[in-house]
């Protein structure tokens, strides 16, 4: 592959803090790359400087080897509440304006509402859907799955699966990098380090990296050793024609005192839960509507003592105020156990004063050092703090309480993969009850035994399995509808054959061969149609008339796949 993008010593600082230093790589043509590093370590400052939205500190040099279009996804989307989605994503080209409509439609979203009454998730829906409605060449993402349902993160997903784009992001969502990128690119200790392959290739030849280097640290040290034997075995060697050798004794000093330790987050130490009784939470026909929309219908169910939750369900269905009921409600259909100590993890995160800082948040230094808050960060102030290390603070005061019930509203947002791995060690291990609300598939599968899937209409229905499961689940049973719904509507046989006759008469036989034919005729057709409607026409009677062609076809092939079936079988 040809290289795209050349990246020459560039840095950034803030304040005292470095976050990289004089880096440099390349991105060819193509590549789908994911951005790992721990939280502050200066993730989205580096995209915000290859969006040309920020500066590096040393100059440096950005080239894209040609004219490109870029799209870049932030974190906190930038809109007018005032304005209707339309307006918002307004576009001059009509040929976007119908990419903007489709992909809308695919979200569940209208053009005409009106963005300030949103939830975060469609929002981020919106910005997504101009992000690839732009067509743009080279994408960039800044945890692009943050907030947004299992559904939507499914099709976003694919969308950038099929795309010929080159896209550069940064996410903690494992599942999705497995299946969207082909390369990880991780930013360590100043330095930048390639991994072709999956996440689980990139965990392993990063231990290889890391192993190698501190083995050649051990043998710098042993020679070392030998030359300090040496400047004190001869003093008077010290001057004259030995100087070179002084100088490459303190080189060798240098080098021998720099292993690598990776700094990670520590959960042993923690609290891990007070008694609990057998009485946790009992709802009993509870009902809740708000703005005149149903949350929750005649819901009944006692939650149990160690049992473990999922919440799922589309961005603005109530699951949120589902968890504000159970863990703050004071409605008589919720009696919560009298040994029930909550430590509720909110989605907004956690409501303290920019000006306050990480001391005065947690006191205790000691946790303050587990949660990679060194003594030089204890006079931070939190609105100095990454993204990331203001949830990772945030978690810290909640699990500091002891709670033997922990009720987490997507506790993943933002938190980096490292500290996401050692919060699941941590749940698993976790003696009380769990509730949580997440959109990370992975941590659905190693943590919950069973989801609560929010259908909408107050309707909450239980299935006994993780994410995956469900899912598959799901597959099936899409599968057996489409397939009742085809028989229902499939025309009858035009004669009845008897058990014993296998046989085709001379006019299903050529019926059977007409079929062939006009399946694969079809067939071309369709992916004419295909092609039209990706692209390449601003003739809106044209791809109004395609699309409405393009849902017949579906339906005349469905039909006449069905009546080939079965004068195959007959035959």
């Amino acid at each position: 592959m040809p290289s795209y993008l050349q990246i020459e010593n560039i840095s950034k600082s803030y304040g005292t803090k470095v976050l990289f230093d004089h880096i440099g790589f390349n991105i060819n043509e193509g590549d789908k790359i994911a951005l790992v590093a721990p939280n502050g370590t200066g993730k989205t400052s580096l995209l915000r400087i290859l969006a040309g939205k920020d500066r590096s500190d040393s100059g440096g040099s950005i080239k894209f080897l040609r004219d490109v279009r870029i799209a870049f996804l932030e974190q906190e989307y930038d809109y007018d509440p005032a304005l209707s989605i339309e307006e918002q994503l307004h576009s001059d080209e009509f040929e976007t304006q119908l990419r903007i409509r489709r992909i809308l439609d695919e979200f569940g979203l209208r053009p005409e509402q009106k963005m300030g009454e949103l939830s975060g998730g469609e929002v981020k829906r919106v910005a997504i859907t101009g992000m690839l409605a732009s067509d743009s060449d080279f994408l960039i993402m800044d945890e692009p799955t943050n907030h947004l349902d299992l559904d939507a993160i499914e099709y976003l997903e694919n969308a950038l699966k099929r795309s010929r784009c080159t896209l550069f992001m940064v996410s903690h969502d494992r599942y999705f990098l497995d299946r969207v990128c082909n390369t990880i690119m991780e930013m360590d200790h100043g330095a930048i380090y390639t991994y072709r392959g999956d996440y689980e290739n990139f965990l392993r030849k990063r231990s290889e990296r890391i192993s190698n280097y501190n083995a050649e640290t051990e043998k710098v040290r042993n020679i070392l050793r030998r030359e300090l034997e040496w400047i004190h075995a001869t003093p008077c060697a010290r001057s004259g024609k030995a100087k070179y050798r002084k100088q490459a004794f303190l080189e060798l000093r240098d080098r021998a005192a720099d292993v690598h330790a990776t700094r990670s987050i520590t959960l042993e130490g923690l609290p891990g839960g007070t008694y609990l009784g057998k009485q946790v939470i009992d709802c009993k026909g509870l009902d809740f509507s708000w703005g005149g929309k149903t949350i929750v219908k005649n819901f009944s169910y006692n939650f149990q003592r160690y049992e473990r939750v999922g919440i799922v369900g589309g961005n603005g269905i109530g699951k949120s105020t589902f968890l504000n009921l159970l863990a703050e409600s004071e409605r008589p259909e919720i009696k919560r156990g009298e040994s029930v100590r909550i430590g509720y993890y909110r989605q907004q995160g956690m409501d303290f004063p920019d000006d306050s800082t990480v001391l005065e948040t947690v006191p205790d230094t000691r946790l303050l050092e587990k949660f990679l808050f060194p003594h030089e960060m204890w006079n931070n102030r939190l609105g100095r703090l990454s993204g990331g290390e203001r949830r990772r603070l945030y978690l810290l005061t909640v699990l500091m309480q002891d709670p033997n019930l922990l009720i987490l509203d997507e506790p993943t947002n933002d938190l980096d993969i490292v500290t996401l791995n050692i919060l699941e060690e941590y749940l698993l291990d976790f003696k009380g009850s769990l509730i949580i609300v997440t959109h990370d598939r992975h941590f659905l599968d190693r943590l919950v035994e069973h989801l609560f899937v929010f259908c909408g209409n107050g309707v909450i229905k239980d299935f006994i399995g993780g994410y995956s499961e469900y899912r598959s689940f799901m597959e099936d049973l899409r599968k057996e509808e489409k397939a009742a719904r085809m028989s229902a509507e499939a025309p009858k046989p035009r004669r009845t054959k008897t058990p014993g006759d296998k046989k085709l008469s001379w006019k299903e036989k050529r019926e059977l061969e007409t079929l062939e034919a006009e399946l694969e005729a079809l067939g071309r057709e369709q992916k004419e149609l295909e092609g039209l409607l990706a692209g390449g026409t601003d003739d809106y009677k044209r791809i109004t008339e395609a699309s409405s062609r393009y849902e017949e076809l579906r339906a005349l092939i469905d039909t006449k796949e069905l009546r080939w079936l079965e004068l195959s079988e007959m035959q």
